[in-house]
């Protein structure tokens, strides 16, 4: 995908949210606000972004979003359980009722056994629903590991956008 693909999943983001009176909020470690750079590129986002969390510590992660330290603890920052900890920490700390949270090991350095360069987690939340993804893109170039987490995170923030309330498990869709 090209930066204009991203361009474009971007604006269907921002298009669904505001078809559905929906706000979005990022929790992100390895890709340091991109996510939320993609989004803010395009006019008139205001609408829509409420804010973006950048967690890039362990000690960022607890403070700005609540991960509990045991969950770093037994399962690392780059793990599921993270992510999905900081998608429901930026929901409750924000306006929004759509969330995605990203960590993961961008390279070149980083990786640990088990966890290796190129490996990153996500969570996207909009009220019960919860979508877990890993994705493992290898050890490709820390720039292409970042791009290809923020197309990752877009899609993830679209399919919440565009499902309906009854199926996300929260408050009807605004008419």
């Amino acid at each position: 995908m090209s930066d204009i693909d991203t361009e474009r999943l971007a604006a269907d983001v921002l298009a669904a949210c505001r078809a559905r009176g929906l706000m979005t909020v990022t929790a992100e470690s390895c890709t340091g606000g991109l996510v939320s750079a993609a989004l803010t590129a395009i006019a008139g986002s205001s609408d829509v972004v409420d804010r973006g969390f950048i967690t890039y510590t362990n000690e960022a992660k607890r403070e700005m979003l609540g991960v509990p330290a045991q969950t770093l603890e037994a399962h690392g920052a780059v793990s599921q359980e993270t992510a999905a900890a900081m998608a429901a920490g930026a929901l409750a700390r924000s306006r929004a009722q759509v969330a995605v949270s990203v960590t993961g090991i961008a390279g070149p350095g980083g990786a640990t056994p088990g966890k290796p360069v190129g490996l990153v987690h996500f969570a996207a939340q909009r009220g019960e629903r919860v979508i877990l993804r890993e994705e493992r893109f290898g050890a490709i170039g820390r720039e292409a590991v970042r791009k290809a987490s923020v197309r990752v995170a877009l899609g993830l923030l679209l399919d919440l956008a565009t499902e309906s309330a009854q199926a996300a498990g929260d408050a009807p869709d605004r008419p």
